[in-house]
């Protein structure tokens, strides 16, 4: 018989057992943020997707942090990263990346990927569809895995096409510009076309389009200091929209937001309305009395449409269990299951291509062929503009968009002329250190 251990030995023998079994059970913290907008449903939606993971393994707790619009979670995670609390992970505005890889704040993939069986940029290239890889990468170094992911598309009034004798959507802006003029009758209140101008992306990411549906290109993919404000290609898509206000009137004149926009949608007072397909789930959820078409952009000199939506993106500055941790959620939210169900709730289009193998997802498409619209696009798709100093290159252009549809004064080609300035002005310190250094 053994006999029983010293008093203070078993107590050193508890607390050695207590440590380590609590070692065990410890979970590692890690914040992650979330780009939310006043919206609540997207917010309970995270919420309970945040809440799943947490439940289904005891390695890891994820705090979710919800942060406003895009422009605010960037700002809200450069100053966390600043203050020495950087989140693991955030979903950042994909066209965000570059800028934020250029000013050394956030990790190669790879410092994550580094816990699991691949390497993020075959998991990229291997994984999603192509449309998203150029905004995921910089100087081909994997910065960001893409989330969630749209497109602009038409949404339109079935009903109101048909009471005007309007056949299908229009396919270029010709036909766009005869269906906006039989759509409006002003003495209703009623218009054939809106178009967001905001200086919160919105504006910017539509006018893009217009732009290279027109033939241009707005931005060098290639080099992050390069704008192509002033080019005849934007000048043209500039004047086309504020033509559609001041020369034909079939759109309001003034700035108008997505809340605008759809509400007026939803009232049976706007005929088409271009938003992102991110909107799906919003305007199919709204549309009540009548019948919500979904389309295409219209081309001019071509079809074109920039990508849009977030990506997973991690500060620099987390220690290594933090890294895994990340890892092990970032896998989590983009896995064919989780990223499916997010697209279905929301509207935009997952990246991960494996999410449209799943059965739940073909029953989505096949009750809601809608759906695919953006899915179909791709082909015609270009990366999202991303720039050294994205956001406020970016607003130099939405400043001008807002001085055309405010007034018709304003000649497209001095707004050009005044974006392109500011821009150039803006981008002067990377291209004088990158493209106009002196080689030694």
């Amino acid at each position: 018989m053994h006999k029983p251990l010293p008093k203070t030995l078993r107590a050193l023998t508890y607390c050695i057992t207590f440590a380590i079994s609590g070692t065990a059970l410890a979970q590692e913290k890690i914040d992650f943020m979330f780009p939310a907008p006043v919206d609540g449903k997207l917010t309970m939606e995270m919420t309970r997707v945040i809440k799943a993971f947490n439940d289904s393994q005891k390695e890891v707790e994820v705090r979710g942090i919800f942060t406003g619009s895009y422009d605010t979670t960037k700002m809200k995670a450069e100053s966390a990263q600043k203050a020495g609390q950087p989140p693991a992970l955030v979903i950042m505005s994909a066209n965000f990346t570059t800028d934020l890889a250029l000013k050394d704040e956030i990790l190669p993939m790879d410092e994550l990927f580094q816990y699991g069986d691949k390497k993020a940029g075959d998991f990229l290239q291997n994984e999603f569809w192509p449309a998203m890889r150029k905004n995921a990468q910089v100087m081909g170094v994997t910065y960001a895995i893409p989330f969630h992911n749209s497109t602009p598309i038409l949404y339109y009034n079935k009903t109101m096409f048909e009471q005007a004798g309007i056949k299908q959507p229009p396919q270029n802006w010709k036909e766009l510009l005869e269906d906006a003029k039989k759509l409006t009758d002003q003495s209703k209140g009623q218009w054939g076309i809106m178009l967001p101008s905001t200086n919160d992306d919105y504006g910017g990411w539509i006018f893009s389009s217009l732009v290279r549906a027109n033939g241009g290109n707005y931005f060098n993919e290639n080099y992050p200091g390069e704008v192509y404000y002033n080019a005849p290609t934007t000048i043209g898509a500039l004047r086309f929209w504020q033509d559609m206000i001041y020369k034909d009137k079939v759109m309001p004149s003034g700035v108008l937001n997505s809340k605008q926009i759809s509400a007026a949608f939803f009232s049976g007072k706007l005929g088409m309305a271009m938003l992102s397909t991110g909107a799906l789930g919003f305007m199919r959820e709204n549309t009540k009395d009548f019948e919500l078409g979904v389309a295409m952009m219209p081309a001019q000199e071509q079809r074109a449409v920039p990508i849009g939506g977030a990506s997973l993106v991690s500060f620099k500055g987390i220690n290594d269990a933090q890294k895994k941790a990340a890892y092990q959620f970032l896998t989590y939210l983009v896995s064919p299951e989780v990223n499916g169900a997010w697209s279905r709730f929301t509207g935009y289009f997952s990246p991960r291509k494996a999410a449209y193998d799943t059965a739940e997802m073909k029953e989505y498409l096949k009750q809601d062929p809608r759906a695919a619209i953006a899915l179909e696009q791709l082909q015609y798709a270009h990366p999202w503009y991303s720039t050294y100093e994205t956001v406020a290159v970016r607003k130099a252009m939405e400043d001008q968009l807002a001085a055309v549809v405010n007034d018709e004064k304003v000649t497209p080609e001095a707004a050009a002329e005044a974006a392109q300035k500011e821009a150039d002005t803006l981008m002067k310190p990377y291209v004088e250190k990158t493209a106009l250094q002196a080689v030694k």
